[in-house]
């Protein structure tokens, strides 16, 4: 699942449209709109940001070996 996927399922089933889940976060909507679009490049912070709200964070992760 993509962030942009989680994002929006989360929001779904707590019942936030975009413009709540942007005011709750403190983000724009705009940004809310460009997560769920998938938009390639995103500030991270505004990112944990929305999944703060959910009980997640973005975080590194080692990488399974052999993958580029």
């Amino acid at each position: 699942m993509t962030i942009s996927e989680f994002i929006r399922q989360q929001r779904k089933a707590h019942g936030l449209t975009q413009r709540g889940l942007a005011d709750r976060a403190g983000v724009g909507l705009r940004f809310v709109r460009e997560v769920e679009a998938g938009k390639p490049t995103l500030r991270l912070d505004k990112v944990n940001a929305l999944l703060d709200l959910f009980g997640h964070r973005l975080e590194p992760v080692p990488a399974p070996r052999g993958e580029d």
